[in-house]
């Protein structure tokens, strides 16, 4: 009945009992911490500028971890209410930060939609074009009216998001509202070496459908190899969505994308011609 998934059937007793065991998100929540190699990220990233192509690390970070989950599908699945769901789209949500007209620092909340014919290249440019468009002072996008909107009459946000939830438990919550939502989304990431901080273990949110939060932390040189630097990532992990192997799997497939970020250049489900980027709204 849901508008962003599908049920999962066929689950092994074990996987079927685990949310009902842990039926809150913040139940389920596992924390890991890994490293990417900086001096690959850095040198990839500053080749493909002196050829023309505005790469970073939050686009790199996104395309491996897409391509990753599309070898490994459970990475996009989620939970709703006890039940085990299939996504039936791919995006991730990240915080930007922006200046309000009177100087002080604000913050709002993009989401991307990825597909199986993007590349690094295309999600680059599709992150910096949602970028320009929410660096004004106002908050003009989808998500920042919303919210604008609900918190204009005392009382409506409690209402508005108390129904939301209502209406997302049982598979109701229409996907207009799931869209705008960056609460519902495949992945959430933050970038916190952007503001020169250390990655920390963000939840994942009991609103939505977020499963897998990723932090990624300013460099810090590496230990075993002088010279050089590496990058934290903090990864939190709803545990019931996938098992042990499955997300080992998955992350050993994520780190071989992020040691040789060329791989991500060709369609990232392996197939022969790549989107051609589009406008899109946000």
């Amino acid at each position: 009945m849901r508008a962003d998934g599908t049920r999962v059937r066929g689950l092994s007793p074990i996987v079927q009992a685990l949310p009902y065991i842990m039926p809150r998100r913040y139940d389920a929540q596992n924390w890991a911490n890994d490293y990417a190699d900086e001096n690959i990220l850095r040198d990839y990233i500053r080749q493909k500028r002196r050829e023309g192509q505005a790469v970073t690390h939050m686009s790199v970070l996104a395309a491996a971890y897409y391509k990753a989950a599309l070898e490994n599908p459970k990475l996009n699945y989620f939970v709703v209410n006890r039940k085990v769901y299939c996504r039936n789209h791919f995006c991730f949500s990240f915080v930007i930060l922006k200046t309000r007209a009177g100087g002080t620092p604000d913050e709002t909340v993009i989401k991307i939609f990825l597909r199986p014919a993007d590349t690094v290249f295309t999600i680059s440019q599709r992150v910096r074009d949602a970028i320009r468009r929410n660096l004004v002072a106002t908050h003009n996008n989808r998500t920042d009216r919303f919210a604008n909107m609900a918190f204009s009459i005392p009382g409506l946000a409690r209402l508005v998001f108390g129904l939301a939830y209502h209406l997302d438990q049982h598979g109701l919550l229409p996907r207009r509202i799931i869209d705008l939502s960056p609460f519902h989304t495949s992945v959430f990431i933050t970038n916190l070496a952007s503001i020169n901080t250390s990655y920390i273990y963000h939840h994942c949110y009991e609103f939505g459908t977020t499963s897998v939060f990723l932090c990624m932390g300013k460099p810090v040189p590496d230990p075993l190899a002088p010279g050089k630097r590496r990058m934290p990532l903090g990864v939190v992990m709803d545990e019931r969505i996938a098992t042990g192997i499955e997300y080992s799997r998955f992350f050993a497939a994520f780190g071989r994308y992020l040691r040789d970020p060329a791989r991500l250049e060709r369609r990232l489900d392996g197939g022969g011609e790549a989107v051609q980027e589009e406008k899109m709204t946000v």
